[in-house]
């Protein structure tokens, strides 16, 4: 972390010495907040996270025992604050700023300071402080608390699967809904394993033709086909000595899974145009949103290959299933969209809070995600409301039974074809192949029904 890209909280109920930092400050950090009370602490960081704190050794406060900045020290640690503290104390009480460094904070100054030297202070604490800077387990850590969140029971499940299967080399399959972070997981995964500073592939093999599934995925040499101006490494010796994602597995034809099967069995890859195997070491992680009872239907998936890449499954539950995390993870995209476009960051009001938990989630985090960017965009003032929460259309239930419906040919055809497009956010290639047709007939259908 770099201080001009640092939020820093600054708290003493001394108002020339918040004046005074925020004015040194306002040009050096990316944000400062002052505050006078630190009896306000507890709501301030509930409603969003700093990299750094400067907390006054003493306060007015009822305490009064020449103790405080040591009390409020431990209240930040009991509030799950990870920033930086930085003791702000005057010279009398420096036995007392050296005490508080052996209960966690990361370094003391003294008043009055030299503003250089506060600036440095600041600098090594964030530098510190910096989970990319503290080691392999550090860099882990910073894909889950702050990428993949979850205080939900599931969640902490799945974290301490995370935790125990990813030194292995295990092959894992996650599964789970559209939307609800399997590549986040595979992420994590990678980064708690010993192969974490090695390269991290990820492969749609979904959205994949069967000649681009074997380049994409194996090499080719050059002139193997039309446009293979050149030779080509494949994704899995790209990979190799890391960790290969294989993202929508389950989309994948038999003769795609006869020939991924081979080369797992093998660990050998042999290029499109090429007579020589190459050996291939690479820890393989694959996912579907396809029930695992549906993937065992031989007739889609072999089940040679399911057992070859599950060696351990992990299943992601849907948001409507994490209903302790729908919060955490609307705070967590409002900060990211106030930062985005420059917007002052947001509480939630009551009724904002219900509708978020009283709705269903079809659409999972991706649609969270984006309902708070509407809103974040769409707000004003620093309280979002219910009105400000607009689902997705796209995600909007289907039709009643009671519901007239158009029971004509050409409109059930382009209904059919809107739903899918609509589904795969507009792949073609991918729409094409849950409609059984071919890109070119998807092309000319979309033309005849304007679409």
């Amino acid at each position: 972390m770099i201080l001009k890209n640092a939020s820093i909280l600054a708290i003493d109920d001394d108002p020339d010495v918040l004046t005074a930092v925020r004015l040194l400050l306002k040009t050096e950090a990316a944000d400062i907040v002052t505050e006078k009370n630190p009896e306000n602490m507890r709501s301030i960081l509930a409603k969003r996270t700093f990299d750094l704190i400067l907390l006054d050794m003493n306060f007015n406060s009822s305490i009064n025992t020449g103790n405080e900045g040591l009390f409020w020290l431990r209240k930040i640690k009991e509030f799950g604050s990870t920033a930086a503290v930085i003791m702000i104390t005057a010279y009398g009480d420096i036995d007392l700023a050296v005490r508080s460094l052996k209960e966690g904070a990361a370094d003391f100054v003294v008043k009055p300071w030299h503003n250089e030297r506060l600036i440095t202070t600041i600098k090594e604490a964030l530098k510190r402080n910096d989970p990319k800077k503290a080691g392999q387990q550090g860099a882990s850590d910073s894909v889950i608390g702050s990428e993949l969140l979850g205080e939900s029971e599931v969640m902490r499940d799945i974290f301490f699967k995370v935790e125990k299967i990813a030194p292995t080399d295990a092959n894992i399959l996650i599964l789970g809904e559209n939307g609800t972070g399997k590549d986040l997981i595979a992420k994590a995964i990678h980064q708690h394993s010993l192969r974490a500073e090695k390269p991290y592939v990820k492969v749609d093999v979904g959205a994949l033709t069967e000649t681009l599934f074997e380049s994409e995925l194996f090499g080719h040499k050059k002139g193997a086909f039309t446009d293979a101006r050149e030779d080509r490494m494949g994704r899995f010796e790209t990979g190799n000595g890391g960790t290969l994602f294989l993202d929508e597995i389950g989309n994948i034809s038999l003769h795609q899974q006869a020939k991924l099967l081979s080369v797992l069995q093998n660990r050998m890859v042999t290029r499109l145009g090429a007579n020589q195997p190459v050996p291939i070491d690479i820890r393989l992680i694959c996912a579907t949103n396809v029930p695992l009872t549906e993937l065992a239907n031989e007739n889609r998936f072999r089940k040679d290959l399911i057992y070859r890449i599950n060696t351990v499954e992990i299943m992601v539950p849907p948001l409507r299933k994490r209903e302790d995390d729908i919060i955490l993870l609307a705070r967590h995209f409002d900060k990211i969209y106030t930062n985005k476009y420059m917007k002052p960051l947001h509480d939630f009001d009551a009724r904002a809070v219900e509708k978020l938990k009283s709705y269903h989630f079809p659409g999972n985090v991706r649609e969270l995600q984006y309902t708070i960017e509407r809103a974040v965009i769409m707000a004003e003032g620093d309280v979002l409301q219910a009105k400000d929460l607009i689902f997705s259309p796209i995600e909007s239930a289907p039709a009643q039974a009671d519901e007239p419906q158009e029971l004509k040919l050409s409109t059930i055809e382009k209904n059919a074809i809107l739903k899918v497009i609509e589904k795969h956010n507009g792949n073609i290639s991918k729409a094409a192949k849950e409609l059984g047709l071919t890109r070119t007939a998807l092309y000319r259908r979309l033309s005849k029904y304007d679409i």
